[in-house]
């Protein structure tokens, strides 16, 4: 569940069970068990011979007699594994986004560098997944992330059990777990099937990756008194997120980030809702604003004057948060490097 306005949304209501026959007998099975941008392309997934088995982040063992080709993922893990060398043939979660005006359409903010025109979206909003589209992927393997233990993040609850009848899931944690280690499942996951994840190029990223964060380590040492507000911005509510269950913040919090912990959270323990009447109740130098197109964004933001008169906002010193990351070395640099910057250059505001 992520810590902002879409954990509004999780209460499924609305939601429409899909039809549709379930012909298509599944070749893998399942079994309970232990345990900004890329630079060079990543090498392909290589053809793997013999059977595959992976665990996932339920202690499900997915087993397979060949390494699965066929993927269907969610938009973010996608765009993580091609970063990883693991193409997929489909996608559900925001993907497409089109501009109102022109009918233009570009990809979401989630997408990262998948090409939305090569791959099938069978589901680009909160509840929806075309499982008639899902069928005639002939998937393989499911691939989605976890923000709370067994739940598929945007596999709609009324159509799990009839999605999970057509090939086997995997699930990694959004959650609850530090960026780096999650980084490291997903990099699992590509490898395991069939992607060199020790190519030069993933390999300079991840040291890119870790001299970032170890440039925000020494930020946060000289910028104590400097404190960072994780919010996300509704047309009813603000939204204070806390910095212990999502794995960016988790992070940040690791390597020493002064992070606003709001008070009474949500029944989940994600975020606190404020109405913009309240605002201003926690005291902030600097504003990590959800960059998701479900979110208000600066500009909209305008509209409310209790937000303009925000210290941090009066100062300039909004940042966007890219709250869902896609977890791939490439993409996760940049967002430790933009909040460097930030604490480098905050000024006390508040």
């Amino acid at each position: 569940m992520p810590s902002t306005a879409r954990a509004t949304f999780l209460t499924r209501r609305g939601l429409l069970a899909a039809g549709g026959a379930l012909g298509l007998v599944a070749t893998l099975t399942a079994c309970g068990g232990g345990d900004g941008k890329a630079g060079d392309a990543p090498a392909k997934a290589a053809e793997k011979a013999g059977p595959w088995k992976f665990t996932d982040d339920r202690g499900i063992a997915v087993e397979a007699k060949t390494t699965p080709k066929n993927i269907v993922a969610f938009t973010g893990t996608a765009a993580a594994l091609k970063d990883f060398g693991v193409e997929v043939k489909g996608v559900f979660g925001p993907t497409t986004v089109k501009d109102p005006k022109t009918g233009a359409v570009t990809p979401d903010v989630q997408a990262g560098d998948l090409d939305i025109n090569k791959v099938k979206v069978i589901g680009n909003v909160w509840g929806e997944f075309k499982i008639e589209e899902y069928l005639k992927l002939q998937p393989e393997l499911l691939v989605t992330d976890m923000w709370e233990k067994n739940d598929l993040w945007y596999v709609p609850a009324e159509q799990k059990d009839k999605i999970t009848k057509i090939a086997p899931s995997v699930a990694l944690w959004a959650a609850d777990k530090s960026m780096p280690a999650v980084l490291q499942r997903h990099a699992d996951l590509a490898a395991s099937l069939g992607a060199d994840v020790n190519t030069e190029q993933i390999k300079k990223d991840k040291a890119r990756f870790e001299a970032a964060a170890e440039r925000v380590r020494k930020a946060a040492q000289g910028k104590k008194d400097i404190k960072v507000l994780i919010g996300s911005g509704s047309p009813d509510l603000f939204y204070v997120s806390t910095p212990v269950r999502p794995t960016d913040t988790l992070f940040f919090k690791e390597l020493g980030v002064n992070i606003v912990t709001p008070t009474k959270l949500d029944q989940g323990g994600w975020f606190e809702g404020l109405s913009w009447e309240n605002v201003d109740k926690y005291k902030a130098d600097i504003i990590m604003l959800d960059n998701r197109t479900s979110a208000l964004q600066p500009e909209a933001l305008k509209a409310k004057p209790t937000w303009a008169a925000l210290p941090a906002v009066k100062a300039g010193q909004v940042i966007p948060r890219v709250t869902e990351p896609i977890y791939s070395y490439a993409k996760c640099a940049p967002l430790l490097e933009d909040l460097a910057k930030a604490l480098e250059n905050a000024k006390k505001v508040s």
